[in-house]
């Protein structure tokens, strides 16, 4: 049975490795003949991934087609849907998902816990909407002393967070906003109803939910998982994470009334915050997640075979986990110069109790995630798993450091 993706990175590349154990063919396509998936995958079609007439030609040798990331272009692959290709999630429930404005009104909708928000253009008057009456013609300017400014709707108030709806990733897509000097440079910038602004939230931890449902409507959770920020970039994952069974439990509803509402079908990540509001979704990701690769060495069924065996209408694999715990960190390169970043490579190979994804990327180096690493942990209490975890983590950065803000 061939499974096609689209797209043809480190994603990919883990899903053609789980395929194998499954003994499923994984078609992908791809750009370049040196992204990471091609050496596993079982076929391959070199084109842009918004290129239809290859997504085609995908189908055709595959049952079913599943995407590798989000930022695909749901109206033209609705043609393909039209002529009977199944998407795994379907496009529908992609539309929901693929932009962050979308997203917040889809919580809003199944009343989940999310930050206040509104849509960029809230903030404009109506002279700036260019909407204002006027008798003094379309030419004419207003005097200075009358030029609007933008204005907050009634409860938002600095600092913000601004969002750009789609595309944007790793803080890409993301500024923070001070004061009305930021909003002013903003605005000057980006289409306003591209964006969104939401409040900046407090929190305490930063925690991931991987969750699965099958064609048949049964849900699986995967453990609470926390994640860590660096500039932007996720850090480390660990796993489970060290809150109360309340927020684990409130975590798995969360995600449950998510994927039942929308009818979802696949692998999402469900990215939280946890502070003094309890509970609130960051951002969901329809697809497997840098927040779940722990789940190949900790857990029964990975997140890469998980999404496989849904989409090849297998049952799903239990997702407990067979370790106490596991540390995953993340492996970013901190040298434009392969040498160090070699040598770094060939020390994580040697440490005990770990396992070391390599993603084979061509190219420039720095800044790239370049690969992950995997660590066993033993200890079974929240604090000496979070011990363990900061003394696992010192040793991978001992050598492979982070990458400094240049």
């Amino acid at each position: 049975m061939a499974i096609g993706i689209v797209g043809g990175g480190q994603l990919a590349l883990m899903l053609a490795e789980a395929a194998a154990e499954l003994g499923l063919s994984l078609h992908v396509q791809t750009p370049a003949a040196s992204d990471p998936a091609v050496v596993k995958a079982t076929a391959v079609v070199q084109a842009p991934l918004d290129d239809i007439a290859a997504t085609r030609q995908l189908a055709s040798s595959c049952r079913a087609i599943s995407f590798e990331n989000e930022w695909v272009d749901v109206a033209a692959l609705s043609l393909l849907e039209y002529e009977g290709v199944r998407f795994v999630p379907d496009l529908t429930c992609l539309a929901e998902l693929v932009s962050k404005r979308r997203q917040r009104q889809l919580l809003n909708r199944l009343n989940l816990p999310a930050p206040r928000w509104c849509g960029l253009e809230a903030v404009l008057t109506q002279e700036q909407l260019g909407c204002a009456d006027s008798d003094d013609g379309p030419d004419a300017e207003p005097a200075p002393d009358l030029v609007p400014t933008p204005r907050l709707p009634e409860g938002f108030e600095f600092p913000l967070m601004a969002k750009a709806s789609s595309g944007g990733y790793d803080g890409k897509g993301t500024r923070l906003l001070k004061g009305s000097e930021d909003l002013d440079t903003l605005l000057k910038q980006v289409e306003p109803d591209t964006w969104i602004l939401e409040e900046r939230v407090a929190f305490e931890l930063e925690l991931a939910q991987l969750a699965c449902r099958d064609r048949h409507g049964k849900v699986h959770c995967y453990p609470l998982v926390q994640t860590h920020q660096h500039q932007q970039v996720c850090d480390w994952v660990l796993a489970p994470a060290g809150v109360p069974h309340a927020v684990q439990a409130y975590a798995r509803n969360i995600a449950t009334s998510l994927l039942t509402g929308l009818q979802y079908v696949g692998m999402v990540a469900i990215e939280l915050f946890y502070g003094p509001a309890g509970l609130q979704v960051n951002e969901i990701a329809p697809r497997t997640h840098n927040a779940g690769h722990f789940s190949i060495e900790a857990c029964s069924t990975s997140q890469f075979a998980q999404q496989l065996r849904i989409v090849a209408g297998l049952p799903m694999g239990s997702t407990d986990l067979t370790l106490p715990g596991a540390l995953m960190v993340n492996l970013l390169g901190f040298d434009p110069e392969p040498g160090p970043l070699l040598e770094a490579r060939q020390g994580l190979e040697a440490l005990g109790g770990a396992t070391l994804h390599w993603y084979g990327k061509q190219g420039p180096c720095l800044g790239r995630k370049l690969g992950h690493i995997t660590l066993a942990l033993r200890a079974t209490s929240p604090q000496d798993r979070m011990d363990e975890a900061m003394q696992r983590l010192a040793e991978v950065r001992r050598l492979w450091p982070l990458l400094s803000q240049g």
